[in-house]
C-alpha cells in the first residue's frame, strides 16, 4: 500500500530520471534498467510485484511476465508489459499487460489481439551499455531519415506500421531497412520460419484438447510444424509420448517418410503461413495421414477489417517481417478443411477445428458440447432403507443425473452389487425416489431430452448422422428418451424452425430475466438484448440455448468468454470478455466478438477502458448456484438502496458511472459501498434517509 505523501516523492524522482522513454503521463523502462533506478523507485516497483505475487499469482496461474515497466506519473499505478520478442523483432508486439494499482491493491490483466501495439525507438527504453543499444539506435536513425517515424499517431499498431512500410516500399530484416524491388520474373523469398513465435504457455489449439479431455494417458502426440517446440515440451510434461517436425527448427525426417503416425496430430497455425497453395494443401493432407484418432487444425482468422498494412501476394499478404499470412474467415477455414480432407470439421474456438477419424467419436463430442450441467437431487426425507444403502446407490444416482434414464444391462459397473440387494435397478430407483423428489428426476430427464434435441437440431445444418453412426450410449439415450430416432429428429427440427420467430425469442428472454420468473431470474434484458454470464447458459430456455448453439457450432466461442449477448430483434450473438468479472465489483468489457447468424460474419472489437461498457448487477447475470452469487447479490441490494442504479442509461459506460459515483460521494471497498472521505454531508443525509425508507419497505413486504 502506498500513501499519497510517498507517491508525491516518488513522482518527483520519476520525473528526474534520465533513462527510459518519457510520455506526458508515463515513463517506460526496460527490465534491465531496474538496478539503475533510485532506491525509492526500486522499492516502489518491488512493492507492486509483491502485490501481484501475494494476491494474484495463484489466481491467474502464471508468473508476472514483462519486458517493459510503465510508471504512471498521475496515479500510483505500475504496468508490466510483455513483449516476448523484444531483442529479435525490430518492432515487437505487445502480448499482455498487467497493471498494479498500489493504492487499491488490485490487478488488471489485458491480452492483445490481431492488431496489437508495437514498439519503436527501442534504444530509448534501455541503457547505453545494453548489448543491442547500437543496433536499435542505427535502425531508428535509418527510419527517421526515411520519414517512417514522422507521424507517431499513425504507426502505433502492427497493421498501421505494416501499411506505412508498404507505402515506403521497404521491409525490415535483422534490424536493417531493405528496399523492396519488384521483379516480374522472380517470386519473393518468404522467411516462413520467422512466423514461429516463442511461447511461454501451451498454445490455444493444444490447450483445447486438454479442456475437452480428449488426450488420455497412453495416447501419442505429434506436432506437425512444431516451430520452437514449446507445445511438445508442455505435453510431454503431462506424461505423454510426443514427437514433432518442423522444416526449419526440427528438420530431421520428412513427415511423409520417417515420422510415425500418432493418436493426435496438431497442425497449429501452419496452413496460414505457407504461400504456395499446393504446399499448403499437402501439409494438411500429410498431417491428416499421420493422425490415427484426432487432427487439430488451427489458422489465423480475420476478426477485424482486413486489407490494412500488408503487401498483397497470391491469396494472402507479405508482412513487414517478410512472412506470409493468409487470413481466413471462420467459415472459409471450415470449408477448406472439409473440402481437402472430405470431412466435417468441428469448430472448437475461433480458428481452431477438431477432425475425428471415428464418426461415432465425432458425434459423441458434438453432443457433449451441448450437454448441460445437472445437479443430483437433494435428500429430502429420512428413509431408513435408503440411508442403509446410500453409498451403494450413489453410482446409480450419478448415472441417472448424467443420462436422465436408468442404465441398460452392462452400462453400470455397480449393477451386480445393487441388484444383489434390490433385485433390479428399477426397484433400487424406487427407494431413491422415496428419499428425494420425483419431480427433480423428471426435470433431469426433460433436461437430457432438451440437450439431445439441441444437438440434433444443430446437426441439421450439416449432414445429420445416421443412427448407426452414434455410439451405443447415445443410441440408448435416444431410444429411452424419445422412442425412435425419427421422433427425436422431428422434435428437434420443430425446435430449430421456431427460431425464426424473433418476437417469441424476445418474449422468452424477457421472461428469463423477469423477477417473476418461475425459476430464479437469469440475465439482464433490455429492449435490444439479453445478457447472461457464460456459466448460466445451461439454465436458459432450450430455444435460447439453441440460438447460441447456431453461432458456436460454426464459429466457436471467444476464448475466456465471460458474457453472452442475445440480440432480440436481429439474428446475432455476441461473446464478451471481462477479465476481472469475479474480483471487480463493476468490471468493464474488454473485447467483444459478434456473430451474424445469417451470414456468419464475425466482427471483433476491443474497447478503450476509459469508455467501455460497465457490468452492473452481476447476481442477475449468474445463477444462484454460482459460488459468488451471495456476495454479488448483497452489493446489488446495497446499490439499489443507495439509488446508484436509478438512472440506468447514465451508468452504462465508464465515464457516466464514474460521474455518478463522484456526485454521490461513494466508492467501493471490495464488493461493498462506502462513503468517500470528502462526501458532501447534505448528499449523505438524503441518501441515508432513502436507505432507511428502502429497508422499511422491504421489511413490510417480507
Amino acid at each position: 500500500m502506498t500513501n499519497i505523501n510517498e507517491f508525491i516523492n516518488i513522482k518527483i524522482k520519476l520525473r528526474d530520471l534520465n533513462i527510459g522513454k518519457r510520455l506526458p503521463n508515463d515513463i517506460y523502462i526496460h527490465h534491465s534498467t531496474i538496478l539503475h533506478l533510485p532506491l525509492i523507485i526500486q522499492q516502489y516497483e518491488s512493492l507492486a510485484r509483491q502485490i501481484f505475487d501475494e494476491n494474484y499469482q495463484s489466481k491467474l496461474n502464471q508468473n508476472l511476465q514483462f519486458t517493459l515497466i510503465k510508471f504512471n506519473l498521475n496515479e500510483p499505478k505500475i504496468s508490466y508489459l510483455d513483449y516476448p520478442n523484444f531483442d529479435l523483432d525490430a518492432h515487437p508486439a505487445l502480448q499482455q499487460s498487467t497493471q498494479i494499482n498500489l493504492e487499491l491493491n488490485n490487478c488488471e490483466v489485458r491480452h492483445y489481439g490481431e492488431n496489437p501495439p508495437i514498439l519503436h525507438r527501442k534504444e530509448t527504453f534501455v541503457c547505453a551499455d545494453y548489448p543491442l543499444y547500437e543496433t536499435f539506435s542505427a535502425l531508428t536513425q535509418a527510419e527517421e531519415k526515411l520519414g517512417l517515424l514522422a507521424n507517431s499517431r499513425q504507426i502505433g499498431h502492427r497493421q498501421q506500421w505494416e501499411k506505412r512500410l508498404q507505402q515506403f516500399r521497404v521491409r525490415i530484416e535483422d534490424h536493417k531497412l531493405i528496399e523492396i524491388k519488384e521483379s516480374a520474373h522472380q517470386s519473393p523469398k518468404i522467411d516462413r520460419h520467422k512466423a514461429a513465435i516463442v511461447r511461454r504457455q501451451m498454445s490455444r489449439p493444444v490447450r483445447s484438447l486438454f479442456d475437452a479431455d480428449l488426450l488420455s494417458q497412453g495416447m501419442t502426440f505429434f506436432d506437425y510444424g512444431c516451430g520452437h517446440g514449446e507445445d511438445l515440451k508442455f505435453v510431454a510434461q503431462r506424461g505423454f509420448q510426443v514427437d514433432g517436425w518442423d522444416p526449419f527448427y526440427k528438420p530431421d525426417g520428412r513427415p511423409s517418410g520417417d515420422c510415425k503416425p500418432a493418436d493426435v496430430v496438431n497442425l497449429g497455425y501452419v496452413i496460414n503461413v505457407i504461400e504456395n497453395p499446393a504446399e499448403r494443401r499437402e501439409a494438411l493432407v500429410q498431417a491428416w495421414e499421420l493422425a490415427q484418432k484426432i487432427l487439430v487444425v488451427s489458422a489465423q482468422v480475420l476478426i477485424a477489417d482486413g486489407g490494412n498494412g500488408h503487401i498483397a501476394y497470391g491469396d494472402g499478404v507479405i508482412t513487414s517481417r517478410n512472412t506470409f499470412q493468409k487470413y481466413y474467415d471462420q467459415e472459409e477455414l471450415k470449408l477448406y478443411i472439409d473440402h481437402v480432407l472430405g470431412v466435417d470439421a468441428i469448430p472448437v474456438a475461433l480458428g481452431i477445428y477438431f477432425v475425428f477419424r471415428d464418426e461415432s467419436q465425432a458425434e459423441t463430442f458434438r453432443a457433449s458440447r451441448f450437454r448441460s450441467r445437472a445437479t443430483t437431487p437433494r435428500i429430502r426425507l429420512s428413509v431408513k432403507r435408503f440411508e442403509d444403502y446410500q453409498e451403494l446407490l450413489q453410482p446409480l444416482m450419478a448415472f441417472l443425473t448424467e443420462r436422465g434414464r436408468l442404465p441398460k444391462k452392462g452400462e453400470l459397473a455397480a449393477e451386480a452389487e445393487i441388484c444383489a440387494e434390490f433385485k433390479t435397478l428399477t426397484r433400487a430407483f424406487k427407494v431413491i425416489e422415496q428419499a428425494t423428489n420425483t419431480e427433480d428426476w423428471q426435470r433431469i430427464t426433460e433436461q437430457r431430452q432438451q440437450d439431445i434435441q439441441i444437438y440434433l437440431a444443430l446437426s441439421h445444418f450439416a449432414k445429420r448422422p445416421r443412427f448407426s453412426q452414434l455410439d451405443e450410449t447415445l443410441q440408448t439415450d435416444i431410444k429411452v428418451l424419445f422412442g425412435t430416432y425419427k421422433e427425436a429428429c422431428l422434435l428437434s427440427d420443430r425446435m430449430l424452425f421456431s427460431l425464426g420467430d424473433m418476437e417469441n425469442l424476445a418474449a422468452i428472454s424477457q421472461r428469463s430475466a423477469s423477477r417473476c420468473a418461475e425459476k430464479s431470474p437469469i440475465g439482464i434484458c433490455s429492449k435490444k438484448a439479453l445478457v447472461v454470464h457464460i456459466s448460466a447458459l445451461d439454465a436458459l430456455d432450450p430455444l435460447l440455448r439453441l440460438y447460441e448453439g447456431c453461432a458456436s457450432r460454426t464459429v466457436g466461442r471467444l476464448e475466456n468468454v465471460t458474457l453472452v449477448r442475445f440480440y432480440l430483434h436481429e439474428p446475432k450473438i455476441a461473446y464478451i470478455f471481462c477479465p476481472d468479472f469475479d474480483t471487480n465489483p463493476h468490471p468493464r468489457w474488454q473485447m467483444m466478438m459478434q456473430i451474424g447468424l445469417q451470414d456468419l460474419q464475425v466482427r471483433y472489437k476491443e474497447y478503450d477502458p476509459d469508455y467501455a461498457p460497465v457490468v452492473h448487477c452481476k447476481d442477475r447475470l449468474v445463477g444462484k448456484e454460482y459460488p459468488l452469487f451471495d456476495k454479488f447479490a448483497k452489493l446489488s441490494q446495497q446499490e439499489e438502496d443507495w439509488g446508484l442504479l436509478d438512472n440506468w442509461s447514465e451508468i452504462q459506460l465508464w465515464p457516466g458511472w464514474q460521474r455518478t459515483l463522484r456526485e454521490m460521494g461513494v466508492e467501493f471497498k471490495g464488493h461493498r459501498l462506502v462513503w468517500c472521505s470528502d462526501a458532501d454531508p447534505y448528499t449523505q443525509k438524503i441518501i441515508k434517509a432513502r436507505i432507511r425508507n428502502q429497508q422499511r419497505q422491504r421489511q413490510n413486504l417480507s
